[in-house]
């Protein structure tokens, strides 16, 4: 078994790492990181900084919040460029922008490093479940690598092609998985507005051709009340940034996800960003009262 570099251990990364560590991987993770102590009674070793995670490591792999952090992370001063030698293989995660993961990859493949976009879907649920899917762009033998690795971690894993092309399946993704929130948001809400028995609706629909795992999850998180985050708001938002930049670059249009992003800057407005993107319903609510 290869050991392993993980760096960013959030809501996502830490029980994606937490997999790999009772998988039996040897996994090297940054002192600094809030779930440092976690990750440590499991197993883990910890270091200062990304050079050295790399050197400690046969494969590193990042989930970080966006294209600046990963960027810094793998070009920085002490970055995982400066610690990784040829042969070793580099796979993020993390969702950025595909621009970002092609120049990435271009800077690692030069000094002879394998690497691989491989965003995911599947929320934090996913992440604890190891039932995440995972879009990879890289070429093939660095994908046949990292297989074993992902099925830690996933279960709906797909190469799609070359390198930036996993970032822009999850781009697509994050259209889809955002437009379907905000109608099974208008859904509820006008079966709540219309006075019947939402839970009933939510039921029915779940029989019928509307059924989905957005309206599964998030249509039992509105009947609940429960906007804790699986997914926050803001960072569903800096996706869609993500899309529009790439939408605008190829002269694509998309204007349901356009919209979407205006509801969730509304949110973010009015400090509400950390909360979870099902309360997209929310806005619904207020506009109507």
């Amino acid at each position: 078994m290869e050991t392993i570099g993980f760096i960013g251990l959030g809501i996502m990364g830490r029980p994606m790492c937490l997999h790999l560590l009772s998988s039996g991987y040897q996994v090297t993770v940054l002192r600094g990181s809030s779930s440092a102590g976690i990750l440590a009674e499991a197993g883990a070793k910890l270091v200062e900084n990304p050079l050295e995670v790399a050197q400690n490591s046969e494969v590193v792999i990042t989930c970080l919040p966006d294209s600046p952090e990963v960027e810094s992370i793998v070009l920085g001063k002490n970055g995982l460029l400066e610690g990784l030698s040829k042969g070793k293989l580099y796979i993020d995660m993390s969702t950025i922008a595909p621009s970002t993961a092609t120049k990435v990859h271009q800077a690692l493949t030069a000094k002879g490093i394998q690497a691989l976009d491989a965003p995911v879907s599947g929320g934090e649920g996913g992440a604890k479940s190891a039932s995440l899917s995972i879009m990879v762009g890289g070429d093939q033998a660095a994908f046949d690598r990292a297989l074993p690795i992902f099925e830690k971690m996933g279960k709906n894993i797909v190469r799609i092609g070359e390198a930036g092309s996993g970032q822009v399946t999850k781009a697509c993704n994050q259209i889809v998985v955002a437009m379907n929130i905000q109608a099974v948001a208008e859904a509820l809400n006008l079966a709540r507005v219309a006075g019947v028995d939402v839970a009933k609706v939510r039921e029915a629909l779940l029989g019928g051709f509307a059924q989905s795992r957005i309206l599964e999850v998030h249509g039992q998180r509105y009947i609940d009340r429960n906007f804790q985050p699986g997914f926050k708001i803001k960072l569903h938002k800096k996706d869609l940034n993500i899309v529009l930049q790439t939408s605008d670059q190829l002269n694509v249009p998309v204007p349901g996800a356009s919209l979407v992003a205006k509801q969730m800057d509304r949110l973010i407005e009015q400090g509400k960003g950390d909360l979870d993107h099902s309360a997209l319903a929310l806005l619904l609510e207020e506009d109507h009262s």
